[in-house]
């Protein structure tokens, strides 16, 4: 049986990811320092959907199921010391990098939080990375990344995975070579992540580890058929203006008799997948490990979706009206992404795009636990130039 750390276990991806491996009949160590639930205290907004003390949940997906969780309370960024022991002692075949700070607006917040970003998603790569060349276990690495290191400009092409053919002048010979896909991060929290680009880079060349990295879209949804089978097992389900993802935000909202939060003019196109696509993406890429040649990066993704177009869709489905809210982002007013992602789709990804069902599936949850919002906590507060004033009441158009 083989052994696969999940390091960021607890978290919204992480731990469906966790309960979709060990069905899978992997023997799995999760590895969390609960990072996300003390961010919970200090925001004052708790999940939507109320979350289980980790024991529980482990001890509830045994007696369903007899599968084993073992669990290790380590911070990454700051025990080196204990990672390396723990990889040293229970040689991963796989480690799933989960263990990022994974919001944009949370990482624009304030100094405070630009620095903690940076010091413990820079950190926990770095030392992940480290720990996998000294310990000498030959563990396949593989990290969530964004589909905001490509940035959200109208580049008016299709966006590779990762890697971009390009022309150059050799001496008066037009030579053809294929670089990284330029970087263009949005806010520190995309920043970091396309410094993890660059790190695993250098760590596949010099040490040869075998690298993917997974350039994922927002994800939407909430539950999986694993966390569907208990109430005990339910995943999270973040609203508010730090944490929550847009079409999941847009879904809550119609729920609670709030305006849908339009960020300026809604004409930003993001890339899209539910949360049951990417835990098997993940899946798909423990069970199909990359050469050593160069870092496999796969573009996450299975629909690019208009904010605008989104809002007016759940608009007509709920009822629900649609506010424009000045847009707290340094970004342009409207662009157009297409990405490929032939990668998973090869490996035999079956795409689940937006549908009613799955969308009225949301709305269940968030009736269920619409008691548990806070209104307050919905409106985005991060602003990423503090010199400019925000008017979150008036209408952006």
């Amino acid at each position: 049986m083989k052994t696969i750390f999940v390091i960021g276990g607890d978290g919204f991806i992480g731990w469906p990811t966790v309960l979709n491996l060990s069905a899978a009949g992997f023997n799995i160590v999760m590895i969390d320092s609960l990072a996300r639930r003390f961010a919970d205290i200090e925001l004052e907004c708790e999940s939507l959907t109320p979350i289980c003390y980790i024991g529980k949940r482990i001890d509830k997906w045994q007696q369903l199921t007899g599968q084993k969780i073992k669990y290790l309370n380590i911070n990454v960024a700051e025990n080196y010391d204990k990672l390396l022991k723990s990889i040293q002692q229970y040689k991963p075949d796989a480690i799933i990098h989960l263990a990022e700070q994974r919001a944009a607006p949370y990482s624009m917040k304030s100094s405070w939080h630009k620095r903690y970003t940076v010091n413990n998603n820079v950190n926990a790569t770095n030392n992940i990375l480290c720990a996998i060349v000294e310990s000498g276990v030959d563990s396949h690495l593989i990290h969530l990344g964004t589909t905001g290191y490509y940035g959200y400009s109208d580049v008016g092409m299709k966006i590779p995975e990762g890697y971009l053919p390009v022309k150059v002048n050799v001496d008066g010979v037009e030579k053809e070579i294929e670089i990284m896909y330029p970087p263009n991060p949005g806010s520190i929290y995309h920043m970091t992540k396309c410094q993890d680009a660059i790190t695993f880079l250098y760590f596949n060349k010099n040490d040869k580890i075998k690298i993917t990295d997974l350039h994922q879209g927002i994800v939407w949804g909430t539950q999986t058929k694993e966390t569907k089978l208990a109430e005990e097992l339910i995943n999270r389900f973040d609203y508010d203006g730090d944490y929550g993802t847009v079409l999941n935000r847009f879904l809550m909202q119609s729920q609670v008799n709030h305006p849908l939060t339009v960020y300026g003019s809604g004409g930003q196109t993001r890339a899209f997948i539910h949360i049951q696509n990417s835990v098997e993406c993940i899946r798909l890429a423990v069970t199909n490990p990359p050469s050593r040649d160069r870092v496999r990066i796969f573009n996450q993704t299975t629909e690019c979706l208009n904010i605008d177009s989104l809002a007016k869709k759940i608009g007509k489905i709920t009822g629900a009206e649609i506010r424009y809210y000045r847009n707290p982002r340094n970004e342009d007013l409207k662009n157009k992404l297409n990405f490929s992602n032939e990668g998973l789709l090869n490996l035999g990804l079956k795409p689940i795009t937006l549908n009613n069902g799955l969308m009225e599936e949301v709305m269940t949850v968030t009736k269920k636990y619409k008691d548990r919002c806070i209104f307050d906590k919905i409106i985005c507060t991060s602003k990423w130039n503090k010199d400019k004033e925000i008017d979150y009441k008036g209408l952006c158009k």
